[in-house]
């Protein structure tokens, strides 16, 4: 009996999160075929988003395109298949691209700008947005639970970035990056890079 609750369960909820997904495919600059968001979902700016075919993002993340003065393109960009398990936010005021089958493991944090903090009289909150640059996190890449990416970054194909660590540099293709700063710690071998 608690085998059928559960597959009534989980099936709910996927029927829920494909129509939710269907109903608001509209609204974004792009959606393609077989994408899933879960509920629930934050979205701001839905209009500068574009999602790829079979892209799934889980329960609770976060999609937001900030203002950029008359600058109406696509802000937020998610390659086919790429996959997010959760709790992920992705932030950008003017560019950050996910290629295609990147797997973000939960809470990773991705943004192309930071807050300004440097009056002292004021709120940070109050100060704006500062050092915006564009962020690529390349094909085939994988980054691990809590992981933040900085502005200006780029993260190789293939590349796999550690648990917690916090890549503010670029991380070349093909390699295992982990810490905070990430550092490159090694290059995944020649046969594994071609076989993809």
């Amino acid at each position: 009996m608690g085998r059928f609750f559960l597959f009534c369960y989980r099936s709910l909820a996927r029927f829920r999160s494909k129509l939710f997904s269907i109903c608001i495919s509209g609204a974004f600059a792009r959606f393609g075929k077989g994408t899933i968001l879960t509920v629930p979902v934050r979205l701001s700016g839905e209009e500068r988003i574009e999602l790829g075919d079979h892209v799934f993002l889980g329960p609770d993340c976060w999609l937001q395109t900030l203002p950029d003065n008359d600058n109406c393109s696509v802000a937020i960009s998610i390659g086919r298949g790429t996959k997010m398990s959760g709790a992920c936010v992705i932030s950008a005021v003017r560019h950050v691209h996910i290629e295609e089958d990147v797997l973000f493991a939960r809470n990773v944090y991705v943004s192309d700008h930071i807050h300004k903090y440097s009056d002292p009289g004021h709120p940070i909150l109050a100060q704006g947005i500062d050092k915006i640059g564009a962020v690529l996190i390349k094909r085939g890449a994988w980054l691990g639970q809590n992981v933040v990416v900085c502005p200006g970054v780029t993260i190789g194909t293939g590349s796999v970035i550690g648990a917690n660590s916090v890549v503010n540099r670029d991380i070349p293709d093909f390699c295992v990056a982990v810490g905070s700063p990430a550092q490159v710690v090694k290059r995944i071998g020649v046969a594994m890079a071609k076989h993809g």
